[in-house]
Parts: structure tokens; C-alpha cells; sequence
């Protein structure tokens, strides 16, 4: 073997050709997307999640949840306007008598309506007085059904407004003491006449609702939807009876 002939004869051919790579951009077809940036309440494409509508505050959101805005919105419309006019009529009268008028007719508008159509309709509750041949005064009060509770919005309101007016009126009567302003003191002692007298009718109403129901629950020794029948089922049910008597006066 001759030392000049090459190690290797002939020629090294290249490999395969490598894989080409793919120029461009990737999706070239789509426009570009600004990033977007949310909020709470919002979603992807901008619109307002059910969330955010679901819970309005303010008097609209109130209105919207209560079975009956009409009976909640002249229960605060009445009251608000006697307590309006009677503090405001100065600025624009000195008419002393139409003052008077109107806030008595104010007042007694809302004396009705909050004692037969509110009442009624925002809570299940009712009271009359009732006098018999005899001349005997009575006080009759009515509820709803309890398999048919009150919308809680409607009840809380409606509570709310005849606790907080009164004390509203009462303020009043502090301030007129206190400037000797006794020419309005007839109204405003009208006014918590009314206010206390709606207060007071509904506040038994309501305890005599919660005895009634009492009674119906463990009149047959029905506790918390266990029957006790019998003469246990009479004694347990007596005695609850009792307790709660003792409790709602």
C-alpha cells in the first residue's frame, strides 16, 4: 500500500437538508387585541356581569326588591312631606292657617294609609277599634297568614318608618320648647299623636300575630315539627304556651 493514497477515495457527501423553519408571524390572518383591563362587575368583552345588577343600592334597588314600591313609596312619601312642610312652610308663606292645613291634611293622609293599606299590604297586619252596643271599646287586630311570610325588604322598611319618625317629630317638639315657638306646637303634638298611635296599634298587632301562631304550633304538641300526641303533647304545649304569654305580654 502506497503512503500517498488517501485514507478516504472519493467524496464526503452532505447530509439531508435540515428542516426549514417557518418565517412570519404566527396568526398574521387575526388583528392584533389590545389587552384588556377588568373591573369587579365586569366581564371580557365589557359588558356588566349578572352580578352587578343583581344588588342596586339606593331607593331605586329598595323600590325594585319590595312586592309593593306603590304602598312603600306613599308611606314614606306622606310622612316625609308633613315633616317637609312643616319645617320648610316658612320660606315660602307666612300664611299661618294654610300651613296648618296642609300639614294636618298630610298628617292624616298618612294616619289612613299607613293604618289600612301598609300595614296591610308591607306586613300582613291590621287594627281597629270596635265598639259594641254595649258601649264597650275593643281593639281588634288582624295578621296574615304565617305560611305567608312578608318580604323582608317591605317589613324592615316599613318598621324602620314608624320607629323613626316619631323620634323625627319629637325632635321638633324639643325645638319648639326650646325657641317658645308655641304657635306649632298643636301640629306637632298631633303629629305624634298620630305617628305613636300607628306605632302602638302595630306593635300589639304584631305580638298578638305571634301568640296566635303560638297557639296554633303547639296547640296540638306540634314542637318544632315533632308531634307529641296526647297528654304529653297537651302538658309540653301548655307550658310553652304559657312561657311565650309571660314573654310577648
Amino acid at each position: 500500500m502506497s503512503s500517498n493514497a488517501p485514507l478516504l477515495s472519493g467524496t464526503i457527501e452532505a447530509d439531508e437538508d435540515a428542516p426549514t423553519v417557518p418565517s412570519g408571524s404566527i396568526g398574521s390572518s387575526q388583528p392584533r387585541r389590545e389587552p384588556e383591563v377588568l373591573v369587579p362587575g365586569t366581564q371580557a368583552n365589557g359588558s356588566v356581569g349578572n352580578a352587578g345588577t343583581a344588588e342596586e343600592g339606593g331607593i331605586a334597588g329598595i323600590l325594585k326588591q319590595s312586592s309593593h314600591p306603590m304602598s312603600l313609596a306613599f308611606l314614606y312619601l306622606f310622612r316625609s312631606a308633613a315633616i317637609a312642610v312643616y319645617v320648610l312652610c316658612g320660606l315660602f308663606t307666612d300664611n299661618y292657617v294654610l300651613s296648618i292645613v296642609v300639614v294636618v291634611v298630610l298628617l292624616s293622609l298618612d294616619f289612613w294609609n299607613t293604618r289600612n293599606v301598609a300595614g296591610r299590604t308591607l306586613v300582613g297586619l291590621r287594627y281597629w277599634n270596635h265598639v259594641d252596643e254595649e258601649g264597650e271599646s275593643t281593639w281588634v287586630f288582624e295578621s296574615r297568614d304565617p305560611s305567608r311570610p312578608a318580604n323582608p325588604i317591605d317589613a324592615k322598611m316599613f318598621w324602620i318608618a314608624l320607629y323613626a319618625y316619631p323620634v323625627g317629630w319629637l325632635a321638633l317638639l324639643i325645638v319648639s320648647l326650646l325657641k317658645f315657638n308655641i304657635s306649632f306646637l298643636p301640629i306637632v303634638i298631633l303629629a305624634l299623636v298620630f305617628n305613636l298611635s300607628n306605632l302602638l296599634g302595630f306593635t300589639y298587632a304584631d305580638r298578638d300575630a305571634q301568640k296566635r301562631w303560638a297557639n296554633s304550633a303547639f296547640s296540638s304538641g306540634n314542637i318544632l315539627g315533632f308531634g307529641l300526641g296526647g297528654i304529653g303533647g297537651q302538658l309540653v304545649g301548655g307550658m310553652v304556651r304559657n312561657s311565650l304569654g309571660r314573654v310577648l305580654g
